[in-house]
């Protein structure tokens, strides 16, 4: 049985931030409607959003203990589609048999996949378990529908200050009931929040650094000096909403740009090991495909959209081999920012010329007075001149000299070049030729 529930609760030697966490209700600060549910005790799935050290855990425990259940704990990178079975199964005999709920605890549940949440829905829809997942990214577009529409949402905020001081200051008694914020530092507690960014986890985290410095120092206030050297052994972790996110997936995305296939899977380990969500990756790596590689080896595009299908049907960790696999062709790959130059010179255009026309020969002549006021008069069909290539002009009249994208010589691109200077003489000996019939 993995209960998340049971083993730290009583270890003298865990955490700071582990031995404090609320175990009933009275404790538990912030989220008034997660604390109505609370109160209630109804035995309700619910899916838990918001960002780390929120209190998404604290209200599980609290909850699960409220419904007085079998409580099982998962994550959903580990958590396959049989098992996913298995365990409903198990809830639905345990329940029958002895009446004992089974309350499912799973963590990162946008990480499972479409065909394991449908494996999860009909367990959660007969009542045979009780879920509860919990989640940083958007439920909306991570959790299926029918799912989503059969628990209860709730979101947890970041804390406040005030609320983080309430916490901290309940940290602070615990370590020493005659403890005050003045003996720690002159800045104290507010540097610890500066620090926190709203994460209580990572905020009493912080204190207990600090507070193990503060003793070492014979309880004397920690100068600057001495405050970065008591926080230096916290490690740079990736955070999928903090700066560092930011840094990995650029550097991530320039190393493909680059063409460096072993840095761009350096950066892909680091964001995985990190949680990032391999959806978001799959998707950065489309873009990436137009962008930067574009026309020069237009399969790129195609191996990038297979790869986010391939990551939705099979999920982690299975899916970083698919990953990798597109990441090592874009990286390996020709590359060419012509389609997307020439997108961002068009839009200069439109935007400075709202008013363009269309010619009159490219309009659709649906129906008489159209045809009258000469709607599609003179088009030529392509395909039925030499070369598929008629050499009229399709441009607006106010700009039919602008050249908006110019083919590179890199990969397929070279070959689109040739054929478009070819379409280009073939529209230049059209036009010499209307003009000396006019």
């Amino acid at each position: 049985m993995d209960d998340l529930f049971s083993a730290s609760d009583s270890q003298d030697y865990a955490p700071l931030a582990e031995r404090l966490r609320p175990r009933s209700i009275d404790d538990f600060v912030g989220h008034p409607k997660a604390q109505k549910l609370l109160t209630a005790r109804q035995p309700r799935s619910v899916i838990l959003w918001g960002p780390p050290g929120s209190g998404k855990t604290t209200f599980a425990k609290i909850y699960s203990r409220a419904l007085d259940g079998q409580v099982v704990y998962k994550n959903a990178v580990d958590f396959g589609a049989k098992e996913i079975k298995q365990e409903g199964e198990s809830a639905k005999q345990r329940l029958l048999q002895t009446s004992c709920r089974t309350i499912l605890f799973i963590d990162e549940i946008h990480r499972l996949n479409t065909a394991q949440q449908d494996c999860l829905l009909p367990f959660v829809e007969q009542g045979h378990l009780v879920l509860i997942g919990a989640t940083t990214e958007n439920p909306s577009f991570e959790i299926n529908r029918a799912l989503l529409s059969r628990v209860q949402l709730l979101i947890f905020e970041a804390l406040s200050k005030t609320q983080l001081i309430q916490i901290l200051d309940r940290a602070l008694k615990y370590l020493d009931s005659s403890a005050s914020w003045e003996q720690l530092g002159p800045n104290m507690p507010q540097d610890i929040l500066d620090r926190a960014v709203g994460d209580a986890r990572k905020a009493i985290s912080i204190l207990e650094l600090i507070w193990e410095a503060f003793l070492r120092n014979g309880r004397q206030p920690l100068n600057d000096s001495q405050l970065a050297d008591a926080l230096s052994v916290i490690p740079t972790h990736y955070d999928k909403s903090k700066e560092r996110h930011y840094d990995t997936i650029s550097a991530f995305i320039k190393s493909i740009r680059g063409s460096d296939p072993n840095a761009a899977l350096i950066y892909l380990a680091i964001m995985l090991k990190g949680g990032e969500d391999p959806k978001f990756i799959a998707r950065r790596l489309i873009i990436s495909a137009s962008e930067d590689i574009g026309n020069a080896d237009p399969r790129a595009l195609t191996v990038a959209t297979s790869v986010f299908h391939a990551v939705e049907v099979v999920g982690l960790p299975e899916a970083a081999i698919n990953l990798a696999q597109a990441v090592t062709y874009l990286a390996s790959a020709p590359k060419s920012n012509r389609s997307y130059l020439g997108l961002r010179k068009a839009q200069e255009i439109v935007e400075t010329k709202s008013d363009l026309s269309i010619p009159l020969s490219l309009r659709n002549a649906a129906t008489g007075l159209m045809k009258g006021l000469g709607y599609g008069q003179g088009y030529r069909y392509d395909h039925d001149s030499v070369g598929g290539v008629s050499g009229q002009s399709f441009l607006p009249p106010e700009i039919k000299d602008e050249s908006v994208y110019e083919p590179g010589d890199r990969g397929y691109e070279k070959h689109i070049r040739t054929y478009l200077d070819w379409v280009r003489e073939r529209r230049t000996c059209s036009l010499i030729q209307s003009t000396r019939f006019t």
